[in-house]
């Protein structure tokens, strides 16, 4: 581990730079948890099952017949993007006792080994993808996209070189709805391809508004982002520019019906329109909170839409 070592102590401390900093009492449960990124995993979760029952769907297929191939889907997906964290946090333990978010991380406090971290996400990954090769081959390959794409592209190689780490990034955190599909169709429908987009270019704006939040913190860790080199006001105007490229997508999405486009197009306009707020507003740091719980209200709603209105 490069740059400056944090040890946890008997005492139960971390040790940094000779400051002592009090380190959370968690169970091997929460440490799991937070080694795997459950957020992240969870709400990719909604994406990925969003692709796989939409294939069913557009493919006239039974949920419940084919029940099999739901469980190797979520289980499987879900295994390889908790490997996927788990090496993240295996790889940025050295920058990660900087900042407040993650300087809890089990891989920072030392409770758990580096080395079994390292282990334990590659082992999740191969069994996640053994288990998604359980639905077809196309949904194995386009997991194993994701994983390369988050751990080499972004991790090792983008994220502390390149202000455009964000959107590489934005990779991997748009294969989940593919994969959800693929393993239902392997021949992935239009649809599939802007679930894919939506996820691409949700991305930037969800988390340039992040790393405004947390300018200060990726400027003491060394990283790059948007805001930290180029400022707030172009990242504001790169915010808002993502935003906008969301707003023909919906109508791709015709088949879904005429309520699920206005719905998706409403979300499309509200995000922009506190976009350009932004220009106006003094506090910064207010509207880029604003931003981000709106994008994390968005992705839900609009996902969630897509399964029921297939329902109704």
């Amino acid at each position: 581990m490069t740059g400056t070592k944090s040890v946890l102590s008997a005492d139960k401390h971390i040790r940094d730079n000779g400051n002592q900093i009090p380190v959370q009492n968690t169970t091997v449960w929460k440490d799991f948890l937070a080694l795997i990124k459950i957020g992240i995993v969870n709400s990719n979760l909604i994406t990925t099952f969003t692709g796989l029952w939409l294939a069913l769907y557009f493919s006239g297929m039974s949920f419940t017949q084919e029940i099999d191939i739901v469980l190797y889907t979520i289980i499987g997906s879900s295994l390889v993007i908790a490997g996927s964290c788990a090496i993240n946090n295996y790889y940025d333990r050295d920058i990660d006792h900087v900042m407040e978010r993650t300087k809890s991380r089990p891989t920072v406090t030392g409770k758990i080994n580096a080395n079994y971290v390292l282990l334990l996400g590659t082992l999740l990954i191969l069994i996640g993808t053994g288990l998604l090769l359980l639905t077809t081959v196309t949904a194995a390959i386009i997991g194993i996209v994701g994983v390369f794409s988050y751990i080499f592209l972004y991790t090792m190689w983008s994220k502390r070189r390149y202000t455009i780490n964000t959107v590489i990034g934005s990779i991997s955190g748009a294969v989940p709805p593919l994969i959800g599909w693929a393993a239902v169709d392997a021949d992935l429908h239009i649809v599939a391809w802007v679930l894919f987009l939506i996820m691409f270019i949700w991305q930037p704006p969800h988390f340039l508004a992040l790393a405004m939040k947390r300018c200060e913190e990726y400027r003491e860790a060394g990283v790059p982002m948007l805001p930290v080199v180029h400022g707030f006001e172009m990242t504001k105007r790169q915010i808002v520019i993502w935003v906008a490229c969301l707003l023909p997508l919906p109508f791709y999405l015709f088949s879904l019906g005429i309520p699920f486009v206005v719905l998706a197009t409403f979300l499309n306009l509200g995000w922009l329109l506190i976009g350009f707020k932004g220009f106006k507003m003094k506090d910064d740091i207010k509207w880029a909170k604003l931003m981000f719980v709106y994008s994390l209200n968005y992705l839900t709603i609009l996902f969630v839409a897509m399964v029921i209105v297939t329902l109704i």
